[in-house]
This record gives C-alpha cells, structure tokens and sequence, in this order.
C-alpha cells in the first residue's frame, strides 16, 4: 500500500489505537518553554509523577526574554517568574534547561534544528502552535496544550486523533525579490486562514525543493496560520547538508544509517493525499498583510481588495479590522509610512534573514522615522552574525542588534509596539494587540522590512535590489 510521508512518520510511533478513539502516539522529542509549561509541571508534582524519559525533552525560556540586558535581573515581575519557574522545574525533574545567557538559548523553534536536536522521521510536539517549524526537517511536528504537555512529560506518548493529510505543490522558480514569506503568505491569502483546518500539509514542487533549509522552516513555521495541524517537507540532500556535523545529529556510522532510513522518508508516487492543492510561483510577488489575520495579504504592489460580493457579516468583520489598521478598501499601502520595523521570531529570526536584511540596507541608512529591532533568534545565529560581519553592515546603516528571544512577535516581553503605531515585522501573527496593544501590525518578508527600515514607508524592495 503507497503511503504518504505523513503517514510513514505517523504510523512508526504507533503505541495502539484506541477503538473510537484517539491515537496513542509515541514522541521523540517534547521541547518546554516558559509560558505554557509550569501547570503541567505542578500536575507531575501534585501526583508524584517523574518524566518517563528526561533524555528526550528539552527546556528554554525565549517568549518572555527580555531582549537587552540579559545579565541582570527581568524587570517585570510575571516575566521573571515565569523564567525561573521553568529552571527550577527543568533542575527539579532532571531536564536538560538552557537558560537566558547560556549560548545555546534562543526561541525554541531556531534552536532545536540548529543544534541538531530534530531530526528527519522524528515525532515533536511543544505547548506552543508553531512547533510546526521543525516539520520543515522532514518530522511531524506539532503543537499541544497544557495538558498534553504534562501527559508527555509522564509517559513520553501523547493521545491524538489522526488529521486528513494535504500536499500543496508550488511550481516553477520565485522570481526576484520573493522568499519563502512570500510563499507562505501567499499561500495564505488564496485558502485563508482556515483553509488547511484538519489537515498535515506536506509542502512539495520545484520551488519548495529549492528552497533552503531555512526557507523551509519558515514556510512550515507558518502552516498553523491556515489552519494546519502541521505543515513539512521532505527530507533530501539539503536537509542532510544542514544537519550534518550539527552538535546532536548522527556521527559515524550512526549517521550513514540514519541517513539512510531518512532518505526513505519520502510520498510514494501512487500515495493518494486527502486534499490537492497547486500554486505557480510566478504568480508570488513580495507579500505583506493589510489586515488583523495573517491571511489578509496581498502582493505588494496591489490593493486593499474592497468590499464587493462579500455578504453582510463578512463586511461588518473586514470594516472592521480596516478600521483598527486604519486602511480603506481599494488603497495601495506603497509610501505609506511606517514606525517600526523588527526583524526575527521563530518566522525569521534565522542566519539567512539577518543576511537578506543586511544584503538590502548595506550603504545605506536607517530612516529617521523608523525604530527598528533586530533580533537573532538564538545566540548561535548572534554568532554568526558577528563571524561574517553582518553587524558592522548593519551598524554603519544605523541599526543595532538585540539579544535573542521572541521579542516582538508577542506582547509578552518588553518589546511591545505603541498604540497607534504601524510595524512590519517578519513575525507570524498580526491579531489585534498582537505586538502591543492598539499596534498595527503589517507582516513581511526580511527584504519588505529592510526596504521599509531604510525608506520609512513601504517600499517594494524589488526597487532597491542591486
């Protein structure tokens, strides 16, 4: 029988099957962080409950991080317990915890691939939505609540009903200027945000097989956002290449006999997916959000679409987000003015943003108008910044660089956009209030938000590439 990659993950960690019931998965790798861990830590004490397998889970604060001074105390109270109440969960019950100032902390999402941590054919599962990312490693990856994550920590298997499965196919070659954002975004506005709703996505086509590791995990960073279960890729010789010599990946022999389990990990030509869905790429252009919901984008060169053929309810809710951004319909968003611009998240907080950012503000300067908020998403990629000088780039063009976390993506930390304020951020989610309250949140890609950071509007950096 001719089986999905989905289906070939999925079925190798069966522990049983629950007659009208859920699915008893096993899970290789649950990753903790602060905000939605500490209830399922407290339930594991209440029943005087050890981890079933420590070696398997992995502990790290990033979405409350302050983003400067890391060295000394948090300053806001509830950010700082939550922060210490995850070391001492992570020392009490035996974890590996990398804390704030360790060089292996960072958001969850950049850290686990970049360390080696996850892996091709793996099961991953963290109490928060975009744990989707690592299914760009060829794994199934996916989110869980609260009470899940303590049913993990207990007996490293989780009870999951099994999604449909999907496969969207882009073809073709980007054209300049367009990434793998752009691609999700994209995506996006065509099925909307509930467009992918009860299904795994498995990306595929010639565009999503030349995209880069990292443009991998931003693409499945993003399938939460229609609505996804989760969304992965494939793994081929470039997830292999970025794995290789990573500090927990195979070594040895191990690695030449994982490496050939791994290259199995792939659809069967006959494998038949419960939804089909093609793109061309050549229709993508640079993407941003006008919008309050990720799937309210459009090409950058566009317009606001109006009103026309929607029914009533639905005018009512597009009015009204319009109105929070302070939009019309049928207006373009090129010139319009922006205050801040913040690059990173587990979107794209990775090496290769920071070098696309830096590749389009290089002998130039940031706009007066613009406070912008750099922020790696990891020490590692910190490194790596400062190895190839992409910090004396950006500093000679007016800009700093902060130290890893979340930072804006949410209101959680000290980096909130003012009220009123209009941001392009290479974050995830432009909800209402998502990056402050009262803020105006305009999603894009690296280049979008590097043209925006030098001119002060908006900007289609296709005009500003060399």
């Amino acid at each position: 029988m001719a089986n999905t990659l989905f289906d070939k993950i999925w079925d190798a960690h069966v522990v049983q099957n629950v007659v009208d019931g859920p699915t008893q998965l096993y899970i290789d790798r649950l990753y903790c962080h602060e905000v939605t861990s500490p209830q399922a830590f407290a339930g594991m004490r209440a029943r005087g409950l050890k981890c079933f397998r420590p070696d398997h889970i992995y502990c790290m604060p990033d979405h409350n991080t302050p983003t400067h001074d890391q060295d000394k105390p948090i300053e806001d109270p509830i950010s700082r317990t939550q922060v210490d109440t995850l070391a001492q969960n992570a020392a009490d019950f035996g974890l590996e915890h990398f804390g704030m100032m360790d060089k292996r902390n960072g958001i969850i999402h950049v850290v686990g691939p970049e360390r080696g941590l996850t892996l091709p054919g793996m099961t991953i599962v963290c109490g928060d939505s975009h744990t989707s990312t690592h299914g760009a490693m060829g794994a199934v990856a996916f989110g869980i609540g609260t009470s899940e994550v303590e049913m993990v920590l207990a007996s490293q298997c989780i009870l999951q009903a099994r999604p449909k499965t999907m496969r969207i196919r882009i073809e073709g070659e980007l054209k300049k200027g367009v990434t793998a954002k752009d691609m999700a975004l994209y995506m996006m506005s065509k099925m909307t945000t509930s467009g992918a709703t009860g299904y795994f996505v498995e990306y595929a086509g010639s565009a999503v097989r030349n995209l880069t590791m990292e443009g991998r995990l931003t693409l499945c960073n993003l399938s939460i956002e229609m609505g996804a279960r989760g969304g992965m890729v494939a793994p081929d010789e470039t997830t292999f290449a970025y794995i290789r010599g990573r500090e927990h990946a195979p070594k040895g022999e191990a690695w030449d006999k994982a490496v050939a389990y791994w290259k199995t990990l792939k659809s069967d030509d006959d494998a038949v997916f419960d939804k089909e869905v093609l793109f061309d790429a050549a229709d993508i252009e640079p993407m941003i959000t006008y919008g309050t919901n990720p799937g309210m984008g459009m090409g950058i060169t566009q317009f606001i679409p109006t009103m026309e053929g929607m029914n009533e309810q639905a005018k009512i809710s597009y009015a009204k987000s319009l109105e929070y951004m302070g939009f019309q319909p049928g207006e373009s968003l090129l010139g319009k003015k922006i205050d801040y611009v913040f690059l990173g998240a587990c979107t794209n907080g990775r090496i290769e943003d920071f070098r696309a950012f830096a590749s389009l503000v290089k002998g130039r300067k940031k706009a007066d108008n613009v406070t912008a908020w750099l922020v790696p998403g990891s020490w590692m990629v910190d490194a790596q910044i400062r190895e190839e000088g992409l910090d004396k780039v950006l500093q000679e063009a007016g800009f700093e660089i902060r130290q890893p976390g979340c930072s804006a993506c949410l209101a959680m930390n000290d980096d909130k956009i003012p009220a009123g304020k209009y941001s392009v951020s290479t974050s995830n989610r432009n909800f209402e209030g998502r990056q402050g309250p009262g803020a105006r949140t305009m999603l894009a890609s690296p280049l979008v938000a590097a043209a925006a950071a030098v001119t002060g509007v908006i900007t289609d950096p296709r005009e500003l590439i060399d």
